[in-house]
């Protein structure tokens, strides 16, 4: 029975994080995004206190629960090692169960040490290291880069499909433009992941990820565990071979011993004993001294233990291509980003230095964003971390999708009316790009679509001045300048403009735009 909730809870966690990552509509969102919030790590970083609280209740109750349940990787890695037992199975048909795992020593060093690693990075801001090893993180850069890739390609298809016969319950998307060291992060992560769990369960969850060792060692102490009636077990060894946390030691003569430190309450191990010696209960009917997990004098004490967590928790808390036509009859050259002193940060992330100590880079915000702006940084500083480009598309004043979706608090929520008093940054005119400048042509295109109308149209020529009664164009001679036919340059007000690129993103010169945005490092208000 155990077994079952166990597997059906996993399967509408994972299901419902996934559609997190790959749905592009924001439909799931209100429906679902407490599921992310109740990530251990983003709980921790956002100050999550009730979600934090409940994660530790329930490890103390049940156990790593939480691992097996309510983790998208863990549960991945489930999957994993069941094709792995698949394997094995299919290879003796006859046998009733694969006989595919074994007990394994507890590599308490390396948990640890992994542990008081992520502990120091956390602390050092060195955030490239601790993304790679936050489990929720590495499970969205699977799904948003190689996975939403091929559930947009088929969206698409579908679309095609059904605007061919009248139908336009699809529309086609175009995919985000993810950077070739994201894809490798994840695809390495994902081989790695597989070739472990296939060979032998959840080794990575045992043995590195920092969230399972600090709820492992917790679980320890929990009230319900999995327990073994000595009078029943006939010392048969199913458990072991069937435990993909390699956490059970069955010896003859020896009571069955458990690491409850390993242990992810699965269930594997009473599904299939066939004697009923192994449930999961409240009441020990083991043989005194029978837990792997009993305190010695090489194990780590509770006190100590507790001192450990509470130093995490307090560390943490401190393929599309880009257009090229117009309209498919004029061929437009592809622009370059420019180079930004400071990048940009999206709306509600405060600061740079705010988004940097929160965000874990899981590429929820850039998964969700539908105009194509947020990108992974591949700065070393910022590693995976969303930052602003607008090649594809602006930053439009209505959306606030990334801040919705956001489950750390890197990304504030925001409403609509205060996105457009924040200002990200700022318009910056670069005059040699320029088209009247450069090629003596009429524009004015980012003044035409500034939505903060913090864009401003001047003559080109210095001697035509604006008669501020009637608001006419006049030369020096007193002629007066129909505007239609000047040429004329844009000047920015800094103090109105919130950096949202549309002036960029539509801005016609090329190679580079004439007009871009500068970051800011802390927003303001306007």
């Amino acid at each position: 029975m155990l077994k079952t909730i166990r597997r059906v809870l996993a399967v509408v966690f994972w299901l419902g994080i996934t559609l997190l990552f790959l749905d592009f509509t924001g439909t799931v969102q209100p429906f679902l995004g407490w599921m992310a919030k109740l990530q251990f790590l983003p709980s921790v970083l956002a100050r999550h206190i009730v979600s934090i609280v409940l994660v530790l209740a329930v490890t103390l109750l049940l156990g790593r629960i939480y691992c097996s349940v309510v983790c998208p990787l863990g549960v991945m890695q489930d999957f994993f090692a069941w094709i792995g037992r698949w394997r094995v199975f299919r290879k003796n048909k006859k046998a009733r169960l694969a006989n595919k795992y074994s007990h394994s020593k507890e590599k308490k060093w390396l948990r640890l040490g992994v542990l008081a690693l992520f502990i120091v990075m956390l602390l050092a801001g060195f955030h490239a290291g601790v993304v790679l090893l936050a489990p929720y993180s590495a499970y969205g850069r699977i799904v948003a880069s190689l996975l939403q890739v091929i559930y947009i390609d088929l969206n698409n298809l579908l679309a095609r499909w059904s605007e061919a016969n009248d139908n336009f319950l699809f529309y086609q998307v175009e995919p985000h433009q993810n950077p070739l060291l994201l894809t490798l992060v994840a695809a390495v992560t994902a081989v790695v992941l597989f070739v472990l769990a296939f060979m032998h369960g959840r080794t990575y969850c045992n043995t590195i990820c920092p969230v399972g060792t600090t709820l492992g060692y917790l679980s320890k102490f929990s009230w319900k565990k999995m327990r073994v009636d000595e009078s029943k077990c006939i010392k048969c060894g199913l458990c072991e071979k069937n435990c993909k946390a390699a956490c059970i030691k069955v010896e003859k003569g020896q009571p069955v011993l458990f690491d409850y430190s390993r242990c992810v309450a699965c269930g594997d191990c009473e599904h299939v004993c066939g004697k009923g010696a192994i449930a999961f209960s409240t009441r020990e009917k083991q043989a005194d001294g029978a837990s792997l997990s009993a305190p010695s004098g090489s194990d780590l004490s509770r006190r100590s233990f507790l001192a450990v967590t509470g130093t995490a928790v307090a560390a943490a808390t401190l393929r599309a291509q880009e257009k090229t036509t117009d309209g498919g009859l004029a061929i437009i050259e592809e622009k370059k980003l420019p180079t930004r002193k400071t990048p940009l940060t999206p709306p509600g992330s405060l600061s740079a230095a705010n988004l940097q100590a929160h965000c874990t880079a899981c590429q929820l915000c850039i998964a969700n964003c539908p105009n194509g702006v947020l990108r992974p940084s591949t700065d070393m500083e910022h590693f995976l971390q969303p930052e602003m480009q607008y090649d594809q598309g602006y930053c439009r004043p209505e959306c606030t999708r990334c801040a919705d979706v956001c489950p750390t608090g890197a990304i504030r929520p925001i409403t609509r009316v205060e996105k457009t008093a924040i200002q990200i940054g700022h318009a910056v005119w670069v005059k040699e790009n320029c088209l009247p400048v450069a090629d003596q042509q009429r524009c004015g295109s980012c003044a035409r679509h500034c939505p903060a109308q913090a864009i401003q149209m001047v003559p080109i020529d210095r001697g035509i001045k604006q008669n501020p009664d009637d608001k006419q164009w006049y030369d020096s001679d007193g002629n007066w300048m129909n505007p239609d036919e000047m040429l004329m340059i844009p000047v920015v007000n800094s103090e109105k403009c919130i950096g949202c690129g549309e002036c960029e993103h539509l801005c016609p010169a090329r190679p580079f735009s004439a007009i871009y945005v500068e970051g800011h490092e802390t927003h303001r208000e306007i």
